[in-house]
C-alpha cells in the first residue's frame, strides 16, 4: 500500500510540474507576442513605420523619431569589408538564389580565369582541359529545349530592365511572373518576347515603379499593340489584381527628369492629391495628369518650365496637358499667372 501511495505521489508532483512548465510557455509566447506588438507599433504616435539602424542598434520611429529598442543583436556577417575584393575573399557563402536565372542561381560556375581556389595559376598542360570543362559545363546547364528557352527569355528580361533602369525587386518580380505563366502554359502560341515585355510591364505596376506600354515597346522588340494584348490575357489567366497606376507614383522620375527641386515634387503630390479626393484622375492617363500637376508646380514654385519641356519628359502631347491643366486649376482653385 505505501508503495501505491509513493507511486500516486509521484505521478501527481509531475503533473503538477508539466501543468507549470505549460504554464511558463504559455506566459513566455504571451510575453512575445506583447513585444512584438510593442515593437512594430509605435506607442507615441501609432505609427507602424518603424526602421532598424544597424549602426547605432536603434529601432526608430521614422514619423517622430522615438527610439523604441536599443543594442539589439546584429545578426549580420561578423567581418567587414571595404570593396568588393575584400567582401569577395571572407564570405563563406554562395551568391543568393535569385529567379532571373533559369537555374535558380543553384548550379556550379567554372570561372573565366585560368587560376584554382588558392588564386595561384594554372599550367599550360591544364588549361586546354579547362576549356573543355568550361565549355561542356556551360553546356549541361542548359539541358532541355524549356530550360533554354527559359533562360533566353530571363536574359531579355535583365535586357529590357537594364536598359529602363530598373531596380532588382522589379526584376525578381518579373522573373516570378513569367515563371507563372510558364508554369501554366501561357507561352504556347505567344512569342517569348512578348510575354516577358509583358511580365516586366506587370512587374512595374505591381512594385509601383510604373512604365508605360510606350517606354517598354521601345526596349523590346514588340509592338504596343502586342504587349498590351499579352498583359491582358496574362493578368486574366494568372489572377493579376493590379489597380490602376496612380499619377504620383510618376511623378519623382518627371521631375528627376526635368532637373525641380523636391518642393515642386510635394507640391505637385499634394495637387495630385487633392485632385484623387475630388475625383478629377478618374478615366484620364496618369501620365497626362501627372505632367500637368507637375506644369502648375513648377509655376508656383517658381521654376517654370514650358509645356513642351514637360511634354518630352512625360511622353505626352503638348495638348494633353493644357487641357488638364486647365482642368485641374479650374476645379482646385489654383490661380496660375502666365
Amino acid at each position: 500500500m505505501a508503495e501505491v501511495e509513493k507511486l500516486k505521489q509521484l505521478q501527481l508532483q509531475r503533473e503538477a510540474l508539466k501543468k507549470r512548465g505549460e504554464q511558463q510557455k504559455v506566459k513566455e509566447t504571451e510575453q512575445k507576442r506583447t513585444e512584438e506588438s510593442v515593437q512594430s507599433v509605435c506607442p507615441e504616435c501609432g505609427s507602424r513605420q518603424l526602421v532598424h539602424d544597424y549602426e547605432r542598434a536603434e529601432l526608430v520611429c521614422q514619423n517622430c523619431g522615438l527610439v523604441l529598442d536599443e543594442e539589439f543583436i546584429d545578426r549580420g556577417p561578423e567581418w567587414r569589408a571595404f570593396d568588393h575584393d575584400q567582401r569577395m575573399k571572407r564570405s563563406r557563402v554562395g551568391a543568393p538564389m535569385t529567379f532571373t536565372i533559369h537555374d535558380k542561381g543553384l548550379s556550379t560556375m567554372i570561372d573565366w580565369r585560368n587560376r584554382d581556389s588558392y588564386g595561384r595559376a594554372i599550367s599550360s598542360k591544364n588549361r586546354a582541359q579547362l576549356y573543355r570543362l568550361r565549355k561542356w559545363q556551360r553546356r549541361i546547364r542548359v539541358s532541355n529545349a524549356t530550360e533554354r528557352n527559359l533562360a533566353f527569355a530571363l536574359s531579355e528580361l535583365d535586357r529590357m530592365a537594364s536598359a529602363l533602369g530598373l531596380p532588382r525587386n522589379v526584376r525578381e518580380t518579373a522573373a516570378v511572373v513569367y515563371r507563372d505563366a510558364v508554369d501554366k502554359n501561357l507561352i504556347r502560341g505567344r512569342s517569348i518576347e512578348g510575354v516577358a515585355a509583358a511580365a516586366l510591364y506587370a512587374a512595374c505596376r505591381q512594385c509601383s515603379v510604373p512604365r508605360t506600354l510606350d517606354e517598354i515597346a521601345e526596349v523590346s522588340r514588340v509592338s504596343r499593340k502586342e504587349i498590351g494584348r499579352t498583359y491582358r490575357f496574362i493578368s486574366r489567366e494568372l489572377g493579376l489584381k493590379l489597380l490602376p497606376t496612380s499619377p504620383i507614383d510618376y511623378v519623382p522620375r518627371f521631375c528627376s527628369g526635368l532637373n525641380l527641386k523636391g518642393e515642386v515634387q510635394s507640391r505637385a503630390v499634394e495637387i495630385l492629391r487633392q485632385a484623387g479626393e475630388r475625383e478629377l484622375t478618374s478615366g484620364r492617363g496618369p501620365t497626362g495628369v501627372a505632367a500637368a500637376a507637375i506644369y502648375i508646380s513648377s509655376i508656383l514654385g517658381g521654376e517654370r518650365r514650358t509645356q513642351r519641356e514637360v511634354a518630352e519628359v512625360a511622353g505626352v502631347t503638348e495638348v494633353t496637358i493644357r487641357n488638364r491643366y486647365k482642368e485641374l486649376a479650374e476645379k482646385l482653385d489654383i490661380e496660375i499667372i502666365l
